[in-house]
């Protein structure tokens, strides 16, 4: 066919398929490049990069309105029948990501730029993610109700874990305006958040109703975020900062992180001879780390440049985890199909029954 590529032509359709759906990135990291490439040719300047500031600080308030609103009381306090999993999964997030960030910085220092290393540092500190840790844990086939309340104490508490965090890892309370910035950061995530929550019994089914609108403002926010954070940032020569190599480096380290937590949590749970649900949960919710709460809070804490560079680890990361992530899951549900089947074998050993066979 005519404007493809000949090597495209020869492979079956349900192996591009699948070539596509695994490797390539998700629609929503490709809007994100989108918003970098637009942000670096027509950057906005003057009265209209004004405007764009005002924009994403107010859809990124109405975002955590709204998902103040979403949040159910009820699912965020049914953590209480399963403290010592939360703690684990708690601490994956805010301890032991951290640890691990600054134990890599102290390894390798002159591996990342400075400024790289903010940015790697700043993914350490954020919470996990909501619908992916959910929807893994799901295709795993494990505690799901679990991870709900996991993943939304998770969020919620990051609103004020994360700004602590960057200012005890990242030294920015040695600023002027450090503690200024966190104060900024609860006023502008943390009270919309609470009022949503308050008025949930009189909105809740409303935007459980008109959950495409909620998607809407959702990645809005987070795209006008990028937009207005790489356009001050390309003023500034962001793209100079480091060397092309740098990018490469940034994978390996991400990818030696999150190898990392995932390894430690799939072994810790199972030296602690947790449940195999509770497993999974472990493993999802203590691994991911949000991007949806890390840009509306890195416009908040970084100014400039600064926002921009720490936005790439944690962008990066994102299509890291969800690909990782997606395969495990599928592995532990094959798992599960394995162990079934030679249950049921066994049985009909026991009793004599033939097994069904298939037509």
């Amino acid at each position: 066919m005519a404007g493809e590529f000949p090597i495209m032509t020869t492979i079956p359709h349900f192996l591009r398929e699948y070539v596509m759906n695994r490797f390539l990135p998700d629609r929503f990291t490709q809007l994100l490049i989108g918003t970098v490439l637009l942000a670096t040719l027509f950057p906005a300047t003057g009265s209209f990069e004004h405007f764009m500031h005002l924009a994403s600080n107010a859809a990124i308030s109405l975002l955590f309105f709204l998902h103040g609103a979403k949040l159910s009381r009820e699912a965020a306090l049914s953590g209480l029948k399963q403290p010592r999993l939360h703690l684990l999964t708690l601490g994956s997030t805010f301890i032991l990501f951290p640890l691990l960030g600054l134990a890599l910085k102290s390894v390798v220092p002159d591996l990342l730029t400075p400024q790289l290393w903010m940015g790697v540092l700043f993914v350490c500190t954020l919470s996990s993610t909501v619908q992916s840790s959910i929807g893994f844990t799901s295709i795993a086939r494990g505690n799901v109700p679990a991870a709900i309340c996991g993943a939304t104490a998770s969020n919620l508490l990051g609103i004020v874990i994360t700004p602590l965090l960057v200012t005890l890892l990242l030294h920015r309370h040695h600023e002027a305006n450090g503690l200024s910035q966190v104060f900024s950061i609860l006023l502008q995530l943390l009270l919309p958040f609470v009022l949503g929550n308050l008025m949930r019994r009189w909105i809740g089914e409303w935007i459980n109703r008109h959950k495409v609108i909620v998607n809407v403002v959702d990645r809005g926010g987070i795209l006008l975020s990028v937009y207005a954070a790489f356009s001050v940032a390309v003023a500034q020569g962001v793209w100079h900062l480091f060397p092309p190599g740098q990018l490469a480096l940034l994978v390996l380290v991400n990818a030696v992180l999150l190898g990392a937590v995932l390894l430690i949590t799939t072994f810790g749970a199972r030296a602690l001879k947790m449940p195999r649900g509770d497993e999974i949960v472990l493993v999802f919710c203590g691994s991911k780390k949000s991007l949806a709460s890390g840009i509306p809070i890195a416009s908040v804490l970084f100014a400039g440049s600064g926002a921009a560079v720490v936005l790439l680890p944690i962008m990066l990361f994102h299509q890291m985890q969800l690909m990782l992530c997606a395969v495990l899951a599928r592995r532990y549900a094959a798992q599960l199909d394995g162990v079934e089947a030679a249950a049921v074998a066994a049985a009909a050993t026991e009793t004599g029954t033939p097994l069904a066979t298939s037509r």
